[in-house]
């Protein structure tokens, strides 16, 4: 028994041996089984003076041999974060081992100076690691505040939806620090008081949820919410994306816009700029927003869309929009005083307005709903680089004039084809005392730059009407006795 169990115990130790010789097996296939901790390493930490944080997470490996992974942290510029992956720093790291069905820690920090500009140090710093290996790549977003700001509705809410209410009572946003909207912001039984020179920038971005994948950055006023913003001439309001870098200064869809729900009402915005947005303001059914001295533009899609919904705006121009400066649709009540609509460098018409819907468009074959429009612009212009800055669609044909009224009084308009006899022969009928732009006409300052104070040989100089209660234009500056078409007088 003793000499027997002197062999059991050789072959033990040559066994062990053995196994303790031989190499681990790496893996070579393709698609490794990698899976992380987080797919967001959140710094929420928000910044008031230099300072840094570190955080950290895990990567698996999901597969029986070892792997081998690379590291590497995309940005646009140079990065804020660091990384430390077993022992070894950098922002590329390659050739990092993974045992079979181990994982290891990888280290990240950041450094933030909030006293540098927001071109510099962003509001919101969002940047990529990519793990790659066998052909396939995972990423972890890492985001950190850069400035001292009031984020609404706070940290961690990317792709989050959240809600502002103040049981129908009054909340100011009056602090000196900008706002930064992040996430999607619905504003419900409260009036938001938003004061002259506030900044609110909102965060915008694609957001992946399963199968779900949407724009971020969205602003939603719902039926027992309202915005009362009023900014000054020297002091305005503005809202935009967050990117402040130069090279995103005409950047636009940063965000989505604003959409003012059914049933939200008493809504208004005086001297505020709205810009980089996919579209400046929706209105729905039911729903209105007055305008005055406001500037909507550089919006990936229209500036003001109008469904069934009543709108006012004066002094307000409109301009580099990816589609129409205006879209009302589906009838509703509209009256534009002493606006501009400037629609060059796309192919949609200045203002387009209709008084259907239907349930498949565009081509309409199914049910198509009507609803009664009545619209009227006073003291407006009309511009771009297509012939017609002007689409009026009347689904009856003609034979319900009551359900689409359209009026112009003192218009300077671009038209040509609505003119034939199968669109509206008639229309200057329904446009008194307006003039027709030509190709020759002078008419903005400096249209590249979109300056569109009137050139001083506009021929929209002293072409208007006077209007009962504008003595004033975009500028807060005076309107004389023979007003100017458009949003801006012409300053001697």
């Amino acid at each position: 028994m003793h000499f027997r169990n002197l062999i059991i115990l050789g072959f033990v130790m040559t066994a062990i041996i053995f196994h303790a010789c031989q190499k681990d097996t790496t893996f070579t296939g393709t698609n490794p089984g990698i899976s992380v901790s987080t797919d967001t390493l959140t710094f929420d930490t928000v910044f008031t003076e230099v300072g840094s944080a570190t955080r950290s997470f895990k990567i698996y490996n999901n597969e029986r041999e070892d792997i081998q992974i690379d590291l590497k942290v995309t940005t646009a510029g140079v990065s804020k974060f660091r990384l430390n992956v077993d022992g070894i720093p950098g922002n590329e790291i390659n050739d990092v081992f993974i045992k079979g069905n181990d994982s290891i820690y990888v280290f990240a920090d950041v450094t933030v100076d909030p006293n540098q500009p927001v071109s510099i140090s962003p509001f919101v710093i969002e940047e990529f690691l990519t793990i790659s290996s066998g052909g396939s790549e995972t990423d972890v977003l890492l985001e950190a505040w850069g400035q001292n700001a009031n984020y609404v509705p706070g940290t961690k809410k990317k792709g989050v939806i959240s809600l502002l209410s103040c049981d129908l009572g009054m909340e100011t946003w009056d602090d000196p620090k900008p706002y930064v909207i992040y996430g999607v912001l619905f504003i419900d039984s409260c009036e938001l008081v938003i004061p002259e020179g506030t900044n609110i920038y909102v965060h915008g971005g694609v957001v992946r949820q399963d199968s779900l994948i949407y724009n971020d950055g969205f602003i939603i006023v719902l039926a027992d919410g309202k915005i009362t913003a009023q900014g000054t001439a020297m002091n305005p309001i503005t809202f935009q994306g967050d990117r402040l870098e130069s090279s995103f200064d005409d950047v636009a869809g940063q965000w989505v816009g604003m959409r003012f729900i059914s049933g939200s009402v008493g809504n208004y915005m005086e001297h505020v700029q709205i810009k980089n947005s996919v579209v400046g303001v929706r209105v729905d059914s039911a729903a209105q927003l007055s305008l005055e001295s406001c500037e909507i533009y550089n919006t990936s899609s229209a500036g003001i869309i109008g469904i069934r919904a009543e709108i006012d705006a004066k002094n307000t121009l409109i301009h580099s929009n990816g589609q129409s400066c205006a879209i009302l649709t589906y009838g509703g009540d509209y009256n534009f005083e002493h606006c501009t609509f400037a629609s060059y460098g796309n192919q949609s018409s200045a203002v387009r307005f209709d008084n259907f819907r239907c349930t498949d468009p565009p081509l309409c074959q199914g049910i198509v709903y009507v609803n009664g429009l009545d619209t009227k612009f006073t003291n407006c212009i009309f511009a771009g680089n297509d012939k017609d800055e002007i689409l009026p669609i009347d689904w009856t044909g003609g034979e319900e004039p009551d359900l689409f009224k359209f009026d112009f009084v003192n218009c300077a308009v671009t038209i040509d084809e609505i003119l034939m006899p199968e669109q509206y022969p008639n229309f200057f009928d329904n446009c008194a005392d307006c003039f027709r732009i030509s190709v020759n006409d002078t008419l903005f300052f400096d249209i590249d730059n979109n300056e569109y104070r009137l050139d001083t040989l506009s021929v929209a100089i002293d072409k208007g009407v006077q209007i009962m209660g504008i003595s004033q234009d975009i500028n807060d500056d005076s309107r004389d006795g023979m007003p100017d078409v458009g949003a801006f007088e012409f300053q001697k």
